[in-house]
Parts: structure tokens; C-alpha cells; sequence
């Protein structure tokens, strides 16, 4: 992988050369929430949409912490360069499966520039996939490691990683533009929504909402496995739950191989059967 900046900067400069950056240095950068929505709402394309989120500066704090991270650094990754700027969705342009997580995690998508890459969920998430057909490769480890999604996209509510993996309410209906214009890019091909965890879950109803599903009264539950079928002026579209495939998850067995194989077996299947 190039190395783009010096060890001690606090990011990626956009267009400088890093793996699969979507974003150039003249792609307009939000400074606040007003500005996610409009330029979430004028991008004319799937691939401007990713550049605009790759570049997005609208809560304070979570701009200090990724930064802050970015330069300081775990021990074992001391002489890499971090990524340092929010992740962008990834994947599959016309997915038939989306995949929705929390946020990128502080030493994994915040130092690899992509989501779920470089960190334990990611190993067990990419793992996964590959058993079930939907990446080319069980492991993923940095941008441009020619790991590629089959017919799959992956997602983060929250596009940068938050202090101690939790965003605030405010961060996330921030971010929830971005969510919710990538759903609407993405309506016409995708059939299954695999959403992992609680906060994630929470996060995907009123982007859905805006997207233009058409939603259940009341909210249905999280649960590991819990199924919703929903409807948009674009089709069906099933809504899964799964646990977080976590550290703290996958050490106590509330995540296990064979549960994560068994969502994404469902999603595989139910995607290519309409």
C-alpha cells in the first residue's frame, strides 16, 4: 500500500494516492449538518456520494478523535499511516445485499481507509462472507488488497469512529443523510438490508424512512436473526438483524461462526430468489 502522508499526520489529503480513495481534492467537504444534507441530497452520483462522505468534517468531536487517533497511534501499527477521514460505503455498485454496521472502528477502518478492514469484526465478518459466497477472499487487511464483495455493499451508520465505539444521538442523525441517499442509490438492485447490531438497527428506521419504505407499526425488535419484510416504490426488501460480530461477542459465544453463516446464508438466498 502507498504511503501517502508522514506517520504523525492526521490524514489522508484526498486524491494523494491512497487504495480506492473515492475522493479528489477539489470533492466539497460538509462542515456541519445542514451541509450533509444538501450535499448529500446534490451528489448525481453513487460514486460522488462516497467522495463527499470520505471528505465530511460536520461533528467536532468526532473529527478531533479520528484525527487524534490517527496520529497517535496503537503500538502495533506505530510506523503505519492512518487513514484518518470518515468511511465511505464500499462494495458492490448495484448490491443485491447491503450490509449496515455501527461505525468504523478507531485501528481498523480508521487506519485502513475501509470499512470492517483491519480489525477482529472484520476478520470474522469477511470470513463469513467468504464461506457464503459473498466476498472473494476469507480475509481483508488493508485498501487494495483486492478483496472484493460479491453482490454485497457494506455500509456504516455512522461514517467515523466514535470514542469508546459509542456515537451520540446527534452524530448519528449527522451521518443519517449520507445513510439514507446511499439506500436510495441503491434501491433498484438490492433485495436483503443485514443489519448488525443494536445501534446500527436503530439508526437504519428513519433512513429507510426517507429512503421512501414504507414502514411496520410498531417498530419490530432487534434480535439476532429477527426478519422484516418491507416495501419501497422500488419492490420487497428484507430487513435482517444479527448480532455484532465483536470482540466481546464473539469471546462469550453470543456470535458464533455458524450464526453469522446462518444470516448471510438467508441474505444469499433470499437476494437471488426475486
Amino acid at each position: 500500500m502507498t504511503n501517502v502522508q508522514p506517520v504523525n499526520a492526521p490524514y489522508v489529503p484526498p486524491g494523494t494516492g491512497w487504495p480506492d480513495d473515492p475522493a479528489v481534492a477539489g470533492t466539497p467537504v460538509a462542515h456541519g449538518p445542514a451541509e450533509v444534507r444538501s450535499l448529500a441530497a446534490e451528489a448525481p452520483s453513487l460514486g460522488e456520494l462516497t467522495a463527499r462522505q470520505s471528505v465530511c468534517r460536520a461533528c467536532p468531536r468526532l473529527v478531533e478523535w479520528r484525527e487524534k487517533v490517527a496520529v497517535e497511534r496503537r503500538r502495533a501499527f506505530a510506523g503505519e499511516t492512518y487513514w484518518g477521514r470518515p468511511i465511505a460505503g464500499w462494495g458492490d455498485e448495484d448490491p443485491r445485499i447491503l450490509i449496515v454496521g455501527l461505525a468504523p472502528a478507531a485501528h481498523g477502518g480508521n487506519r485502513t481507509g475501509r470499512i470492517f478492514t483491519g480489525d477482529r469484526s472484520g476478520d470474522w465478518l469477511f470470513a463469513s462472507l467468504y464461506r457464503v459466497g459473498l466476498a472473494a477472499s476469507p480475509t481483508s487487511t488493508h485498501a487494495g488488497d483486492d478483496q472484493r464483495l460479491i453482490g454485497t455493499r457494506m455500509l456504516a451508520a455512522v461514517r467515523c469512529a466514535p470514542p469508546d465505539n459509542k456515537p451520540t444521538p446527534a452524530e448519528r442523525n449527522t451521518c443519517l443523510p449520507w445513510l439514507a441517499r446511499e439506500i436510495v442509490e441503491t434501491a433498484d438492485s438490492v433485495r436483503v438490508i443485514v443489519v448488525l447490531g443494536g445501534f446500527a438497527w436503530q439508526a437504519i428506521w428513519p433512513a429507510l424512512k426517507e429512503a421512501g419504505f414504507d414502514l411496520p407499526r410498531p417498530r419490530p425488535m432487534f434480535g439476532h436473526g429477527a426478519e422484516v419484510e418491507l416495501t419501497s416504490p422500488k419492490g420487497g426488501t428484507l430487513l435482517l438483524g444479527s448480532y455484532h460480530p465483536s470482540q466481546q461477542n464473539t469471546f462469550t459465544g453470543r456470535v458464533t461462526e455458524a450464526m453469522l453463516d446462518a444470516v448471510f446464508t438467508r441474505a444469499r438466498d433470499r437476494s437471488l430468489s426475486n
